[in-house]
């Protein structure tokens, strides 16, 4: 009896220290909603496309470039002679104006007035930052900005609502080098 009493705590002693196992989650997420908001990002960025190129296919005196950093531009005045473009840190000194793919404006100059900066060092939307690096002083283009481009899903929170493609009419006055150290 002694034995099996023994044997009997041994085995419960032995059964007792397993290792424990990992809970389970209650409910299993799927990726449904991210999945979701893939395919509307997708029909939102080929909507826009679409409209952009309407728009390009219209505008039959202009030639369009798409640039590699997908947005759409054209040349208003070009500067055809070797001269500097912006590099991180130089001062751009630029007017431009905002407007919705319909002409409706957004922003006019005299609203957003001249402006000076500091290249990649302050806040700027990104398709506007890069269109900046692809001109010259004296320069004027027209770029056509996609949202994603622009302001993005959640706009300016003033004027540029959610998800907004925009047409910007940009010159650049002067570039001003940074100086070496």
């Amino acid at each position: 009896m002694k034995r099996l009493l023994i044997l009997s705590l041994a085995f419960a002693f032995f059964y007792g220290c397993k290792s424990p196992e990992a809970r389970r989650p209650v409910s299993v997420k799927t990726g449904s909603f991210i999945d979701a908001s893939v395919e509307r990002n997708k029909k939102l960025n080929e909507n826009e496309r679409n409209k952009i190129l309407e728009l390009i296919q219209n505008d039959e005196n202009a030639e369009y470039i798409a640039s590699e950093n997908g947005f759409w531009y054209r040349y208003n005045t070009k500067i055809e002679e070797d001269s500097i473009t912006p590099e991180f840190g130089d001062i751009v000194n630029f007017n431009y104006d905002v407007s919705d793919l319909n002409g409706n404006t957004i922003y006019s100059e005299e609203e957003l007035k001249t402006r000076d900066y500091a290249m990649d060092k302050e806040e700027l939307f990104s398709g506007l930052r890069e269109g900046l690096k692809l001109m010259k002083a004296g320069e004027a283009v027209t770029f056509l900005f996609p949202s994603q481009k622009a302001y993005g899903y959640y706009g300016d929170t003033n004027k540029i609502g959610t998800s907004i493609p925009l047409i910007c009419n940009v010159t650049i006055n002067t570039i001003t080098q940074k100086e070496n150290n």
